[in-house]
């Protein structure tokens, strides 16, 4: 049985050596000089989503700027724009399950839809354009307790934003790897 598994074994490394050169991880260096994806990436320019001040939705756009911009350059500021990234949001509640005694939500969903634009900065030409969303469900503790459902609403609004962040940055990453 141990030489059949030996055998088994160099097979599959025999098998597998040839594919061993494909693999490339996407940030890493190139070593040829080119920019890496990283640097791509931090040559994009995040501006403030237009949203009305002092709105829900605004704290929410200040949510997905900041955790994009943080995917994208590890910090509040990246290289000199050469793209910039245009976003609308629009956001949504539901109740899913509803108490029959008191008519109030026990479960809520949580959703927000976001479009974008990637547009070259030197020429003003739309490079990339995508739909993303989230949805995130969180319970209500009960319907006297009026701060804790506050605040599972708020954190479901931040779950959801660092979702839409990562998906944006996802769809960055592999629009900028497959023109490398």
């Amino acid at each position: 049985m141990g030489a059949r598994l030996l055998q088994r074994l160099a097979l599959a490394v025999a098998l597998s050596a040839p594919l061993a050169g494909c693999f490339h991880p996407m940030y890493a260096d190139r070593g040829d000089g080119s920019p890496t994806l990283r640097d791509k990436l931090t040559a994009i320019e995040v501006p403030p989503l237009d949203v009305p001040n002092g709105s829900r939705n605004a704290r929410i756009g200040i949510q997905i700027r900041n955790a994009l911009m943080f995917k994208l350059y590890g910090a509040a500021t990246g290289a000199p724009p050469l793209y910039r990234l245009t976003m609308t949001i629009s956001t949504a509640r539901s109740s899913l399950i509803v108490d029959n005694t008191t008519q109030l939500p026990t479960v809520e969903n949580y959703g927000i839809d976001a479009s974008y634009k990637l547009i070259e900065v030197a020429t003003g030409k739309t490079v990339l354009t995508g739909n993303t969303f989230s949805r995130v469900e969180y319970d209500i503790p009960g319907q006297i307790q009026r701060f804790a459902r506050t605040r599972a609403g708020r954190d479901a609004e931040d779950r959801a934003s660092q979702e839409i962040a990562e998906n944006i940055n996802t769809r960055l990453a592999s629009f900028f790897y497959a023109g490398i």
